[in-house]
């Protein structure tokens, strides 16, 4: 296999990486079958986490209320993963676009709120979310000069307050 680099090797990190996509890539269509789910799994790594998405038709069962199966899907992948490598997988799972589409949500709710925040001086904090909805949230926030954004609260009621920059 040609690296990155054309030497003919592949950067360790990148290399688990992929061996972590293909093992989730394994469970996930193990699991597809017992379920009896018609899906394609798509691998890929982005930001130094691997990537695997559910492709499909009528797969919304597998997201479910507000994502909450999907984290738990993500969460048991990660331990098969981590099982097998015998290390702490960070791989992320989407399923039918869901947390792509959540982002881009995040990312404008993150911009309106900054700007609010901006413009009047006064805190917004925002709903409940999961870490991986704050982190999106915390990144947007951390683009925007003159706002800077915190967490508060305790699982699973932990939110994200937008402040003006001190």
């Amino acid at each position: 296999m040609t690296g990155a680099d054309g030497t003919g090797r592949e950067d360790g990190a990148e290399s688990l990486l992929v061996q972590e996509g293909d093992i989730a890539a394994d469970y996930l269509e193990r699991l597809l079958d017992i379920i009896d789910f018609d899906g394609d799994i798509d691998l890929d790594v982005e930001n130094d986490r691997a990537a695997v998405a559910i492709v499909g038709g009528n797969l919304q069962a597998l997201v479910g209320a507000r994502g909450e199966t999907l984290d738990a899907l993500q969460e048991l992948t990660r331990l098969a993963v981590q099982q097998q490598t015998g290390v702490r997988s960070r791989l992320m799972l989407d399923v039918s676009g869901h947390r792509a589409a959540r982002r881009e949500e995040l990312q404008r709710l993150a911009t309106e709120t900054a700007q609010r925040v901006s413009d009047t001086g006064e805190p917004s904090r925002l709903s409940p979310m999961n870490p991986f909805e704050r982190k999106v949230v915390h990144d947007a926030v951390a683009s925007i000069s003159g706002v800077v954004s915190e967490s508060e609260g305790d699982e699973p009621n932990r939110r994200v307050v937008v402040l003006v920059e001190r």
